[in-house]
């Protein structure tokens, strides 16, 4: 059943064959080229790239054992999330439904990881929760990371269900706007007249979703401990604002106040109780993933990250990520594992330097695959604070697409074999990008094309 070679490709072909006939694969790439690192739309700035890379070349790189293949940001897409599965070779359809499809031989060589933000955007949120129970029932090997699109509906929810204080009160408007398109889902699916006569009213509603007038007194003594005077202002600053737009964003959802409450509590029972039908979904979320030198995690790194990593190793991580997202939600938010799906690299995010990035290199951790940084041609690689990193968010959700003027439905995957082999598949680039640490800019090895809707065996 396993096609073996698949294992060490580089006397093989590079991309796996597609097995499907429910779909039209045109755009997918047929051919590879060596990925194209000088390019601003597939790399960064080239002198910093190569001085990385000769860092990171500077000793032995260690690969996985299994073939990895990384899907991120579907946001709420389980079309594309499913085109990108059967472009990578993982899964073959067998029916035009979004639960019909079986491993391929590759697919059950592989570890899938999916690099955080199902939620959001749309065009169905329960849809791709749903496709992606179903994976995991293959029995695939799945590791599923968590995003800022994901954290900010358990942080939402959770906000409604806690005593109010000056740090929390806020939070589901502050994380609530985005979601409400998850809220609309979840009220027409599960929620009945029944439950909207226990609800209190629209006012009370309103009243117990909207931080006070007081708040935005209280609040900056209540943060002072945590952030700095000018986050404060940008947090004050970021609440008057969606504050404003908050009641028109929810009539524009469809919905009432009362709605939204009663959604927000449905999704404390179906996502946060024992019982509630997607409890798995946080209850299987890492934040961080290792295999040999390549780390995997939604946004990015800071020192104390990069510390924790290296001194206690990647499951000391993902278990304060489980800790911390239980207590304090406002500090957990703004701390340095939340930093991990939600930095940019930015003046206000956790600070990444020299100091962390050596200390990984020291540790034999050289190359960060992420996703949250979106691009329309497909993945890019670059360095970033003297640290490889592959951009691997190739815009998947029609909602972000239609937007931002690409057409059609994304589909994309970036591949890593143990042979150090890396391939970035998009649907919006024509060929597939091969990079390997050793080979910079020499030819692609591609013995034969992409095999197409074959029948599986």
């Amino acid at each position: 059943m396993a096609d073996f070679q698949l294992l060490q490709p580089r006397g093989g072909p590079l991309l796996p064959p597609v097995f499907d006939a429910f779909c039209d694969f045109e755009p997918l790439p047929l051919n590879c080229e060596a990925w194209p690192v000088s390019e601003p739309h597939s790399g960064g700035a080239v002198q910093e790239f190569h001085s990385s890379l000769a860092t990171s070349n500077s000793s032995d790189w260690n690969w996985p054992t299994r073939p990895v293949v990384f899907v991120s940001d579907p946001h709420a897409d389980a079309e594309s999330f499913l085109r990108s599965l059967v472009a990578a070779g993982v899964i073959c359809r067998t029916g035009a439904g979004l639960a019909d499809f079986t491993l391929t031989g590759f697919g059950h060589l592989a570890h899938v990881v999916v690099g955080g933000d199902c939620l959001d955007k749309g065009p169905s949120n329960l849809d791709m929760l749903d496709t992606l129970s179903a994976l995991f029932a293959t029995g695939a090997k799945v590791t599923l990371l968590a995003g800022n699109h994901d954290l900010r509906l358990m942080l939402a929810v959770r906000a409604l269900a806690t005593p109010r204080n000056p740090l929390t009160e806020h939070l589901f408007v502050r994380m609530g706007r985005k979601a409400l398109p998850l809220l609309r889902e979840v009220w027409h699916r599960f929620g009945s007249d029944q439950r909207l006569t226990r609800l209190p009213s629209e006012a009370k509603c309103r009243e117990r979703i909207c931080p006070s007038e007081s708040w935005f007194d209280e609040f900056p003594k209540a943060a002072a401990p945590h952030l700095a005077p000018e986050a404060i202002n940008k947090e004050l600053r970021r609440l008057r604002e969606k504050g404003s737009q908050f009641t028109q964003n929810v009539a524009d959802a469809g919905l009432t106040m009362r709605e939204v409450f009663g959604a927000a509590l449905l999704c404390h029972e179906l996502f946060l109780q024992p019982t509630g039908p997607y409890h798995w979904f946080f209850q299987r979320m890492d934040v961080i993933l290792q295999t040999g030198s390549v780390l995997f995690v939604h946004a990015g790194l800071d020192d104390s990250m990069c510390e924790l990593l290296v001194q206690d190793g990647p499951a000391a991580v993902n278990t304060r990520f489980r800790r911390d997202a239980k207590r304090d939600l406002f500090a957990f938010y703004f701390g340095p594992i939340a930093n991990l799906v939600r930095t940019k690299y930015r003046a206000s995010d956790k600070v990444l330097t020299d100091h962390g990035v050596r200390l990984l290199h020291q540790a034999g951790l050289k190359l960060v695959v992420q996703g949250h940084v979106n691009n329309h041609n497909g993945q890019r690689l670059l360095a970033k604070r003297g640290l490889l990193h592959l951009e691997a968010d190739v815009t998947l959700d029609r909602a972000s697409r239609a937007r931002e003027g690409l057409s059609g439905i994304g589909a994309g995957a970036t591949l890593i074999y143990p042979s150090g082999d890396i391939i970035g598949l998009s649907s919006d680039y024509p060929k597939a990008k091969h990079f390997h640490p050793h080979c910079v800019g020499l030819q692609a090895q591609m013995p034969q094309p992409r095999a197409q809707q074959k029948e599986f065996a």
